[in-house]
């Protein structure tokens, strides 16, 4: 059987149950997005921007899918422990794709559980999918293309719940939105596969005219299991508006996540998008981000730390569309053992969109001969009156740097990790949330001296 006839085959047999569970706002687009997924199957690595990771392989288990909707059997806020200090954020939690409704506090300080929902500036929604239908319905699946992406098509088909981040015009969320994705196996799965689980996840952000807001998504796995996560999130930035977007993934080598990331941005409105990779199995994040505004801008910075056999590759497309737009690209990987890193950017300067400024960089670190990176920037430019720039680097550690150090008595281990540390500062160094930095540059630092298998304090990984 391949990869594809077996999801199409499940569809087939189990659509009135996936519909049944979700929402009639998501159940809308499903058959066209099985149609797409029908037609068009997995991608191959002869198509090109999946050429560094092999879909079809990693598809190809027989995952179960908790279909039916089976409770799972986790609290978080007995179990998880796991936060940043002194970040005071508005606390969330998602098992595996559906919103824990119970369990909202506002975090900061102590921890403490507060009753109820935190308070939220008024208008502003954050609660689940299936609920909310005129809001969803605006937004949900209208740049997620899923004649474009077989994976969009795959999670649009199976997807029965996610996330919805609604700020409405003028409104300025002061705390950071922290969601914690948890990956947790129910005691039976919706079809054969039992010890491997598939999650599909949607999320929906949307910034309303000068609307801002921060989230952070944190990526944990609570159970010693395969797991297979595919993830869409679609971000909508209108005029003037901000919206900053951290995602970090702390999980194991036997989770593989595919998230496909789909933002555009009006008139001078302003996007960050930063992607941060300590712990994973195989990743595979894709970025499409449209400045469709006059003056929009966005900053999109990627950190890698893969050793053993990890895999991680990020493919980001930034179509300018509208004139006196900015984006600037910086992604970093530092690779060990037999890992293997790939980047794939490309700029598309659009006939009119005069005036664009972008860069491009991708810097390289493979501390052995086992490790691989693939690295590919491009720029694909139709205007003529526009400033861009492009460029990569793969190499290993400065041996006069390191001569330097040991000179001085620093051991080779420890000289090689302080020099490793000090490549990936400058991605972490631009992050805006201070306590986040900070404590970014503590877990590296521990995950490049081995010291991190787990976030510290929490209580579901093992």
């Amino acid at each position: 059987m391949s990869s594809e006839l077996q999801y199409i085959e499940l569809y087939q047999q189990c659509r009135q149950m996936i519909c049944d569970h979700s929402s009639p706002v998501m159940n809308v687009l499903r058959d066209e997005a099985f149609e797409h997924f029908k037609q068009n199957g997995f991608p191959s690595k002869k198509v090109e921007r999946y050429k560094y990771t092999d879909i079809e392989k990693l598809m190809a288990p027989d995952y179960g899918l908790n279909l039916n909707r089976l409770q799972i059997p986790v609290d978080p806020y007995e179990a998880f422990k796991c936060d940043v200090p002194n970040l005071s954020t508005l606390l969330y939690f998602i098992v595996n794709d559906a919103f824990y409704h119970e369990e909202v506090k506002e975090n900061g300080g102590e921890k403490q559980l507060i009753p109820g929902a935190p308070k939220l500036p008024e208008g502003v929604v954050i609660g689940s999918l299936k609920e909310h239908a005129e809001l969803v319905k605006a937004y949900y699946g209208k740049i997620a293309s899923t004649e474009e992406d077989s994976l969009t098509a795959l999670n649009t088909m199976l997807a029965q719940d996610g996330l919805l981040v609604y700020v409405p015009k003028n409104t300025v969320i002061d705390k950071t939105i922290q969601v914690i994705n948890i990956l947790k196996a129910p005691s039976l799965t919706g079809r054969a596969g039992g010890e491997a689980l598939m999650v599909n996840r949607r999320v929906l952000v949307v910034a309303e005219e000068g609307a801002e807001v921060k989230l952070l998504f944190c990526d944990h796995t609570a159970d010693d299991r395969h797991f297979l996560t595919t993830q869409v999130i679609e971000a909508f930035a209108k005029d003037n508006a901000k919206i900053d977007l951290y995602c970090l993934e702390e999980t194991h080598a036997k989770n593989v996540r595919i998230s496909n990331v789909y933002v555009r941005q009006e008139r001078s409105s302003r996007v960050r998008h930063n992607v941060i990779t300590l712990h994973n199995g195989v990743t595979r994040n894709k970025l499409d981000l449209v400045l469709a505004g006059d003056g929009a801008e966005c900053v999109c910075n990627g950190c890698v730390i893969a050793d053993k056999q990890q895999h991680v590759d990020n493919n980001t497309l930034i179509v300018h569309e509208a004139q006196h737009c900015t984006s600037n690209e910086l992604y970093k990987y530092v690779l060990d053992d037999h890992s293997t890193g790939a980047f794939a950017g490309r700029v598309y300067v659009a006939h009119g969109a005069q005036k664009t400024v972008s860069q491009m960089t991708n810097q390289n670190l493979t501390a052995t001969r086992e490790a691989r990176m693939y690295t590919q920037p491009m720029l694909e430019i139709y205007a003529d009156d526009v400033k861009c720039a492009h460029g990569s680097t793969v190499g290993q550690l400065n041996d006069a740097a390191l001569f330097y150090m040991r000179q001085r008595g620093i051991p080779e281990k420890e000289a090689r990790m302080l020099l490793q540390v000090a490549f990936v500062r400058e991605v972490v160094d631009q992050i805006e949330l201070v306590p986040l930095r900070d404590r970014l540059h503590y877990l590296i630092d521990k995950r490049f001296r081995g010291e991190l298998n787990k976030c510290e304090g929490c209580k579901l990984c093992r």
